[in-house]
């Protein structure tokens, strides 16, 4: 296996883990959590939102976003390989890490901050609107768009290289 075929494979590996991560959290974690109350909703989302900043999530969440360019960087002439890399590393780079980074980071930080202690009911149920309603459509969103990078990463995959 050539050096450029194994870095291919590792960023399929990384894209199809943060698909994964995501698509999974879309089929489970989010209707769990809509099904707490309002209090224990916003304590689950602050716990998951610390918890989930490790070496693990960033390997999946950073890696594929330096492995697309720079395998897409490798593949530069070999014809539809390198235009399906290509696509995938817009996808991604602009669905995926761009709809985090400006639309779910920011919601995060913002509730890290929110101390709920003394809230009232009224004030809870205020504040997880703001922030779930927000939070899920991005999350549909990078959602999509991982998967459909990490499709297009195997469609790259399984495209001969051309050898003009």
């Amino acid at each position: 296996m050539t050096t450029i075929n194994l870095f291919l494979l590792v960023t399929t590996l990384a894209s199809g883990l943060i698909a994964g991560l995501f698509y999974s959290y879309s089929c489970s974690v989010n209707p769990g959590l809509g099904a707490l109350s309002d209090a224990n909703y916003l304590a689950a989302m602050q716990s998951i939102n610390r918890v989930i900043l490790n070496p693990v999530f960033f390997f999946s969440f950073m890696g594929t976003l330096l492995l697309l360019p720079l395998s897409t960087y490798q593949h530069f002439g070999t014809g539809s390989r390198f235009y399906w890399l290509l696509a995938a590393t817009l996808v991604y780079a602009i669905g995926t890490f761009g709809v985090t980074a400006f639309g779910n980071v920011p919601l995060n930080e913002a509730l890290a901050k929110a101390d709920f202690s003394g809230a009232s009911a009224q004030e809870l149920a205020a504040h997880r609107l703001r922030f779930e309603i927000p939070w899920n459509r991005l999350h549909a969103i990078r959602t999509y768009a991982s998967v459909l990078s990490f499709m297009l990463v195997i469609l790259a995959c399984l495209t001969p290289i051309d050898k003009h």
